[in-house]
């Protein structure tokens, strides 16, 4: 099993970018010994800059020390000090006589886990592998953190195990799926998602599994399920974390036999499909505290991948700005819609929304034809500069808008602007509502409310078959 804990090495991030063609970036790995408890002696060495201990078999450190949790702690380089990450432990982590959560020390510091103690320090320095472009499929970066993953997802493409995909809300966890999906021997397939966060828990087998006609209130006719429509294929589960304790066991039941049964049906159904996950916790977190059972996290995480945050990888903006201005259709010069300054703006933001709030502000630029507005919480940002705009004066009545109040006009563009994209969007989907939230990377929900706003009709999910 390949293992990765929800850690993000942001020194990979560091102050010095590595060179465009370099194929490794060198790193400081660690080491850990144990001086107190009945595994004292034990030491383990890793292989990179992060490393997992608890007393469950797929950990870097494996402890016997009943005092110990499953997934109890992880450390993590960061420049000259190591980062400790409690994973919400019965007995928790104490350096010194402090409890941690989350805290630096020094190499050769002392950390008490239980009735175990370890010293934590420095390891060998080792190269860890870079991806020599800036595009894997969908998946965009030049930042290092970002052509390390894309070096790990090159590799993660070439089996059929499932993957476990981590990052915080935003941060494009679908991009990478589908990266995974494009880069495997299924590219031809299908690729389906189903988020588990966004539906009731009562139709989330249906959704996955299928259902027969009568086999609930409702159930007026067959429906085929996701696991069904992606044999062959990805299946891609968004949010796995919200799935109820039930269903894992029934998703279990499918991963493991390769088969299931539609909700009412007696026929067993074979699919060949990998399966992808993401959440944006730390499921070690629910396992510690028995809201996600330990056999379904391990049966998804057979590798794990960390998607970084965006105020981790800000070499990356730029590049990702302007993807997004082109796929939205812009032609001309980037700095015609993003000065240098506002550009500077966008990458001294702190992005708690991610590359989707990046999105989000680079539409609207090019909409609006104004900076984008990145709230009044960043006053370590440069001064954004407003985009140009002729000094030729309008003749009189030549636009309409010229002569409507402000937040008149604004609202008409804005109106006319989501007209255009979602009657486009709806041509590029072929009337498919479940394709079409995922083109536009966009809440199903919010996509449904524009659609009945501006009178357009798109299937249903499960006309989808």
């Amino acid at each position: 099993m390949v293992k990765t804990p929800f850690l993000y090495n942001s020194a990979v991030t560091h102050d010095a970018t590595v060179p465009h063609g370099g194929t490794g970036l060198p790193v400081k790995a660690l080491r850990v010994e144990v001086l107190e408890g009945p595994d004292r002696g034990q030491t383990k060495v890793t292989e990179s800059e992060t490393l997992s201990v608890g007393t469950a078999e797929t950990n870097d450190l494996v402890l016997t020390d009943e005092t110990v949790s499953r997934f109890h702690l992880d450390l993590l380089r960061q420049g000259d000090r190591i980062i400790v990450v409690d994973h919400g432990s019965t007995n928790g982590t104490l350096a010194g006589q402090v409890a941690v959560n989350r805290a630096g020390v020094p190499p050769g510091s002392t950390l008490r886990l239980g009735k175990t103690t370890i010293r934590v320090g420095d390891g060998e320095t080792v190269t860890m592998e870079l991806f020599e472009g800036e595009a894997l499929g969908p998946l965009l970066g030049r930042a290092p953190a970002m052509r390390q993953l894309m070096a790990r997802v090159r590799r993660a493409a070439l089996s059929d195990s499932s993957v476990l995909i981590l990052g915080e809300t935003g941060t494009g966890k679908e991009v990478l799926a589908r990266a995974i999906h494009e880069c495997s021997r299924r590219a031809d397939r299908p690729f389906e998602t189903v988020d588990c966060g966004s539906m009731l828990p009562t139709l989330v087998a249906s959704e996955l599994f299928g259902h027969e006609k009568g086999s609930f209130t409702g159930a007026e006719r067959q429906h085929v399920g996701a696991f069904e429509r992606a044999n062959g294929g990805t299946l891609f589960l968004d949010e796995i974390g919200e799935l109820p304790v039930g269903l894992q066991t029934a998703l279990l039941g499918a991963l493991e036999r390769r088969s299931f049964r539609r909700v009412g049906g007696k026929e067993p159904i074979s699919v060949d499909v990998r399966v992808v996950s993401a959440t944006n916790r730390d499921l070690r977190d629910s396992v510690n505290a028995g809201t996600f059972r330990q056999d379904v996290y391990y049966r998804l995480a057979v590798i794990s991948l960390f998607l970084p945050p965006l105020r981790d990888r800000v070499d990356d903006i730029p590049l990702l700005a302007t993807h997004f201005l082109r796929r939205s259709g812009f032609v001309g010069d980037i700095s015609e819609v993003l000065s240098e300054s506002a550009m500077s703006a966008l990458k001294a933001h702190r992005w708690p929304g991610n590359v989707r709030e990046l999105r989000n502000a680079v539409e609207a630029a090019m909409v609006m034809g104004e900076t984008p507005n990145l709230g009044s919480g960043n006053s370590n940002q440069a001064a954004a500069a407003p985009r140009a705009v002729s000094t030729v004066a309008a003749a009189p009545g030549a636009d309409p808008l010229l002569e409507m109040p402000y937040n008149d006009a604004r609202a008409q563009l804005i109106d006319q602007f989501e007209d255009r994209y979602i009657r486009a969007l709806v041509t590029r989907a072929e009337g498919n509502v479940s394709l079409a939230s995922r083109l536009a990377q966009m809440n199903r929900a919010y996509l449904t409310r524009l659609l009945k706003r501006h009178g357009i009709q798109l299937r249903r999910v499960a006309d989808d078959e």
